[in-house]
């Protein structure tokens, strides 16, 4: 006979038969009442850090929780964020009502009553072993968040860690509000998709921020935070719509919704407008790398001083730039405007040349240059790692691959080898603008190529180019300062020869005396050639130097015709200094810094010094206006622009660069022009020079600008004339122009014929 198992369910039974009710209740309490002193007690001991270590008050009062840096333009617009997590705090005052009311319906009902752990759930819990639902409350759930990360691997390290959540959630309850506790909670909580908080789900599923989500967009972020990749409506959106019909459920269920809405409610479709926020979002910017220089010299300078070391990609700081997005987006809109036709002219020349996009060079130079650019690539590199020879390299570089290029309405997807795709975008024509106030050196606008995308190199603080003529009115400077010589001054422009140096005027023309108006004003070589060898290059390059210009440049007389290779944030910012009175300002992009609290960290003061007196910066504002009004950059004129500008164009050998640099009263803005490599250029100076290449951009930037009145920039603002300067210079044939040394009689212009001719060819051939 079969014997029966002691733990058979029937003898179970017939035992709890002979149980008087009394007996049963009593078993009951016992084991409840030992379960709960028995957690009693372990929640003692944890508290008390018998069991394991607990956060240090510090880390209790002050929560871990990496925030974005946001960067805002000059008129507090978003430009964008630094970040390791993309985090953007909000207040509990932010989150709309359906928000809260849904996460306390689906999450934790009754929130408003406990002190951290809900008895009722917890008992529950108990009794059912978390089969009718966990006893996690908002608060400690916010604890796990904060200070003991995800689920443990065993049944001991869980409990210790739910212990170690119930007195995390009472602590927290005892130093916040239940209203702080909802929003750090829905700040800390990870979305995913670089989603750090609320505030950054909702911008990046919904493409809106967190005050404006409606009823049912709570609710899908709501019911991610059971699993957010579970119920993610990028990823799963079925399950996700699912998840957000419970939610609305639970609102119902408690009555934050009533019955019509919630049935509207469950019948919408799921919307997302999803977009990812990358890293640096919106500051995939060619200035960023300059702004963050900035910012982490004052972050460094505010260290040592107050011994508290702040993070650019998660203190949650405020970084207030001199940048005004309205103007960015004009500068950008000009170079797109003029280049993307130019370069239709430019890939017109280059149809027949073999040895495209480069001009006059054999083809293994052009190879040895596109292989230059082979071996800055990633893959280069990891072709090198595997060991393979350089041969094999270039075979692969030749292989047909899906490859994103760059056009002027866009990225194109394209079957295109790397080989070929380097090829092409060495044809690509760049440009560098800056643009600039005189008496702050703030940046209001920085466009440092075509496209960031495709171009991460930085023309206007990291190239160096030639400046060619666009550097003449540093000499000039240098001139006046020295020589004391005037506007009227006269310098003949015969041929003129120092050693083995004879520069060549580009007309091929010479012969006769011009004015220092004029010749700046035709940008005249021979007499660049006389001034530098009466100043000596040394005086030019020292008062370069005096005008923040930091690039190397040679000692020798070429630099008279712009031989030294020099960036347009320098020579914009030396230019700035005729329309400052003759005061350097070193240009910088920083405002302003503030902590996450609202404290400020810095507040950037101008570098400043004189380096003119203020009638030689007037003078050389005055003779400028020449080359606009007469000289080669009179084509301004043509595009409606009547306001007083003054400025110079520049052009280098071979047409590799083309410069403009204009001023107007308040604003400085310079442009280059050219391609990633020298060799690269058109083949005629008609559509090469400055003029041609760099000038439109700033025609077409200014007109948007002066079309623009709430940027408060007028056509008939002038230049502020020193209450000192008693003369006028506008027609050295009148004896009106006098007062300085240096105007013999001698210097003036004669009335002759001759002479009359000469400057009617000047003001006709002579270029730049």
């Amino acid at each position: 006979m079969k014997k029966k198992s002691l733990s058979s369910p029937k003898i179970i039974s017939n035992k709890f038969k002979k149980w008087s009710p009394w007996k049963i209740m009593r078993y009951f309490w016992i084991t409840v009442l030992s379960t709960l002193l028995g957690l009693f007690i372990l929640f003692y001991m944890t508290s008390k850090g018998w069991v394991g270590k607990m956060p240090s008050t510090e880390d209790i009062e002050n929560p871990s929780m990496e925030v974005s840096s946001e960067v805002y333009d000059i008129n507090k617009k978003l430009l964008g964020k630094f970040f390791s997590e993309n985090r953007t705090l909000i207040t509990y005052k932010q989150l709309p009502t359906n928000f809260v009311n849904a996460l306390i319906a689906k999450e934790d009902i009754r929130f408003r009553e406990h002190s951290g752990i809900d008895g009722r759930s917890l008992l529950r819990a108990i009794l059912f072993l978390g089969q009718k639902g966990g006893a996690s409350t908002i608060s400690q759930q916010l604890a796990k968040l904060l200070f003991t990360g995800r689920s443990a691997k065993n049944k001991i390290q869980r409990l210790h860690q739910k212990l170690l959540e119930w007195v995390m959630a009472i602590e927290l309850e005892r130093r916040y509000s239940k209203e702080e506790i909802i929003a750090m909670y829905v700040n800390k909580f990870d979305f995913l998709n670089q989603a750090k908080g609320v505030e950054s789900a909702a911008r990046t599923y919904f493409n809106k921020g967190t005050e404006n989500l409606n009823l049912q967009e709570c609710a899908t972020l709501v019911g991610m935070l059971e699993n957010p990749r579970l119920y993610n409506p990028k990823m799963h959106p079925n399950t996700s719509k699912r998840q957000r019909n419970l939610v609305l459920l639970k609102m119902k269920k408690y009555h934050f919704i009533d019955a019509q809405e919630y049935q509207n409610s469950v019948k919408i479709p799921l919307s997302v407008n999803f977009k990812l926020q990358k890293h640096n979002f919106g500051l995939l910017n060619y200035y960023t790398g300059f702004l963050k220089k900035e910012t982490q010299d004052a972050l460094n300078e505010y260290e040592e001083k107050s011994g508290e070391k702040l993070n650019l990609y998660g203190s949650g700081l405020k970084v207030y730039t001199s940048i005004d997005a309205r103007m960015q987006k004009y500068a950008e809109a000009a170079i797109k405007k003029h280049l993307s036709q130019m370069q239709k002219r430019f890939d017109a020349e280059q149809k027949k040349n073999p040895v495209a996009p480069f001009v006059d060079i054999n083809p293994k130079k052009r190879d040895r240059i596109f292989f230059a650019a082979v071996r800055r690539t990633p893959d280069y590199q990891k072709f090198k790692e595997d060991e393979m020879t350089e041969e094999a390299i270039i075979e692969e570089f030749k292989k047909p691959r899906p490859l994103k290029i760059f056009t002027w309405e866009g990225s194109k997807d394209l079957l295109i080898s790397p080989w070929d795709s380097i090829k092409y975008h060495k044809g690509i024509m760049q440009a560098g603008l800056i643009s600039m106030e005189p008496t702050s050196g703030y940046v209001k606008a920085w466009v440092g190529g075509v496209d960031f995308d495709h171009f991460k190199y930085d023309h206007v603080a990291q190239t160096r180019r030639q400046v060619g003529s666009v550097f003449k009115p540093i000499l000039y400077t240098a001139a006046i300062n020295h020589l004391h010589y005037s506007p009227c001054t006269k310098i003949s422009s015969e041929q003129f020869t120092a050693g083995n140096w004879s520069p060549r005027n580009s007309n091929g023309k010479y012969g006769g005396n011009l004015t220092l108006k004029q010749s700046l004003a035709f940008s005249v070589n021979t007499v660049s050639a006389r001034l530098i060898s009466q100043t000596t290059a040394k005086t030019v390059i020292d008062l370069s130097k005096e005008m923040g210009i930091e690039s190397p440049i040679p000692n020798n007389l070429s630099i008279a015709l712009g031989s030294a290779d020099i960036t347009p944030y320098e020579m914009t910012a030396a230019f700035n200094t005729f329309d400052n009175h003759g005061i350097y300002i070193k240009p910088r992009l920083l405002v302003k810094i503030e902590d996450k609290y609202g404290k400020i960290i810095k507040e950037m003061r101008p570098s400043a010094r004189e380096v003119l007196n203020e009638e030689t910066a007037f003078i050389m504002l005055k003779l400028m206006q020449g080359v606009v009004d007469f000289g080669t950059a009179r084509r301004l004129r043509q595009y409606g622009i009547k306001a007083e500008i003054a400025g110079k164009t520049g052009t280098t050998n071979d047409q590799a660069d083309g410069w403009f640099i204009g001023m107007v009263p308040r604003l400085t803005t310079g442009i280059w022009v050219g391609w990633e490599d020298r060799f690269a250029h058109f083949k005629t100076l008609d559509l090469g020079q400055g003029s041609s290449m760099a000038l439109p951009i700033w025609a077409y930037y200014m007109g948007s600008i002066y079309e623009d009145v709430d940027l408060g920039y007028s056509q008939e603002e002038r230049f502020q004339k020193p209450t000192n300067i008693n003369f006028r210079w506008d027609d050295c044939d009148t004896n009106q122009y006098g007062g300085l040394p240096g105007n013999t009689s001698t210097n003036r212009d004669s009335s002759s014929e001759e002479d009359r001719h000469i400057n009617q060819k000047h003001q006709i051939d002579y270029n730049d």
